[in-house]
């Protein structure tokens, strides 16, 4: 059997800092790798939850240019948390904004999660400027994903009903019948300590479940409190507005708009997040994309099956 590949070798930017992309919103960004190198942008998950340094790592750094940049509301981006001018629109506007002030022509796109949605996304309004896309646990942003992780006896609570029962606990009663609603009265409460002890659960529940093997290292760094209000915040604003896609199934709607694209699609068999039916539709609307079913792992990136696929998808792109 073929040794998994690993992360390259940790590497430090060559440039960092702030774009500002609107009266409000001032994105952080990291350039890494070679300056001279195939331009890729990588496209974080929640949305909210920014940046680490492992994501440098899935992109030999002698072949890329390297682009990262956290999100609006995400890591440092400021403000933190805002939902002002947060919508999936603007981050695909602020893509585009990114490319011009770096003057690249086209890139690859490579995106996990929440940013596998983005990354469909932004190809669909601006196919021409991708010349490939890199993507992991698919979320489509459809209600019956939503409902899969967040609403009782649909889908997640049963394979992990003792850390669902911690995030039912933050919600009254009379309110559960719809958790994403009742989160997002308490995510945008304007007491402090009432959005913060909600958030913690909010995120709590969703660390719980990314990884096949519960990783605690991982659950802490969701519940730090920073980073905690601004995924649980973020994320229930998106998921209260469908994405701020037009039709509920949006994105296979408008795959003919990408079918050409070369492309790699990434999911562990156990992802309890972005359950495996969403890669397959996307496959079956969509059978020109490779799609990579990886049979020992979860959700995270950093499962030595994703990590090893998503390392070759960028290895065959150079």
């Amino acid at each position: 059997m073929e040794q998994r590949r690993t992360l390259y070798n940790p590497i430090e930017p060559y440039d960092s800092g702030h774009i500002s992309v609107s009266d409000i919103h001032q994105l952080y960004y990291e350039q890494c790798g070679n300056p001279n190198g195939k331009p890729v942008v990588f496209l974080h998950g929640g949305p909210g939850a920014g940046l680490t340094p492992e994501y440098r790592r899935f992109f030999d750094p002698e072949a890329y240019r390297i682009i990262l940049f956290e999100q609006r509301g995400a890591g440092r981006s400021r403000p933190h948390a805002s939902l002002d001018d947060n919508t999936t629109w603007h981050l695909v506007s602020d893509i585009e904004h990114i490319r011009e002030h770096f003057g690249i022509d086209q890139w690859l796109v490579f995106g996990g999660s929440w940013g596998s949605t983005l990354s469909l996304a932004y190809a669909v309004r601006h196919p021409e400027r991708v010349s490939g896309l890199v993507l992991r646990g698919i979320f489509l942003g459809r209600r019956n994903e939503t409902v899969w992780l967040y609403e009782d006896g649909q889908g997640a609570s049963a394979i992990f009903p003792d850390t669902w029962e911690q995030f039912v606990r933050a919600i009254p009663e009379s309110e559960r019948a719809d958790m994403i609603a009742a989160y997002y009265r308490l995510l945008t409460s304007d007491d402090a300590a009432v959005r913060a002890k909600t958030a913690r659960a909010w995120s709590l529940w969703e660390a719980s479940a990314l990884k096949l093997i519960p990783d605690q290292k991982l659950i802490d760094e969701f519940t730090e409190p920073e980073t905690a209000i601004a995924i649980a915040r973020i994320e229930c604003h998106y998921f209260m507005n469908n994405c701020f896609f037009e039709t509920d199934n949006f994105l296979i709607e408008n795959v003919d708009r990408i079918r050409h694209i070369p492309s790699v699609i990434v999911h562990g068999r156990y992802d309890v997040i972005c359950a495996l039916r969403n890669a397959w539709d996307l496959h079956r609307a969509w059978p020109e994309a490779k799609l990579e079913i990886i049979p020992d792992a979860g959700h995270s990136v950093l499962e030595p099956g994703i990590t090893d696929a998503l390392v070759r998808a960028t290895d065959s792109f150079r």
